[in-house]
């Protein structure tokens, strides 16, 4: 996979202004170097394409982040609650995060690449 197969897949990062190329591939790398390909096999585009996603989401959140004057890399876990004046939401974040799945958790493409992990690293057939 490459950046442009990479926006192929997953046209939200299309805008080569906030997701440069040299953005992309260094995931790509790091993607190449932890995702073995005889585990992953045809599916390993997939899962290149989910880790980078996750990745640069979190480097997105980094960027606003320090553009609206926060700090940077600060670590949060995801949103249970809101209160604006009178009006409360919750939300039940385990009923869509991975049982143990720290860091994939903070990002919907960490899910689903932790997902397709723990399935293909089970082995055998799924029924």
């Amino acid at each position: 996979m490459d950046p442009a197969a990479f926006r192929s897949r997953y046209p939200e990062f299309s805008d080569v202004n906030e997701y440069p190329d040299p953005l992309i591939q260094v995931h790509l790398t790091a993607a190449g170097m932890l995702l073995l390909e005889q585990v992953w096999g045809e599916l390993m585009d997939m899962g290149h394409g989910l880790f980078v996603a996750h990745n640069i989401t979190i480097g997105r959140r980094h960027q606003l982040a320090a553009d609206a004057g926060g700090v940077p890399g600060e670590v949060t876990g995801p949103k249970t609650s809101k209160t604006v004046d009178k009006v409360s939401a919750s939300y039940d974040t385990s009923a869509v995060t991975m049982a143990d799945g720290g860091f994939w958790n903070s990002t919907a493409y960490g899910v689903e690449l932790l997902y397709w992990a723990r399935l293909i690293g089970m082995g055998g057939r799924q029924l």
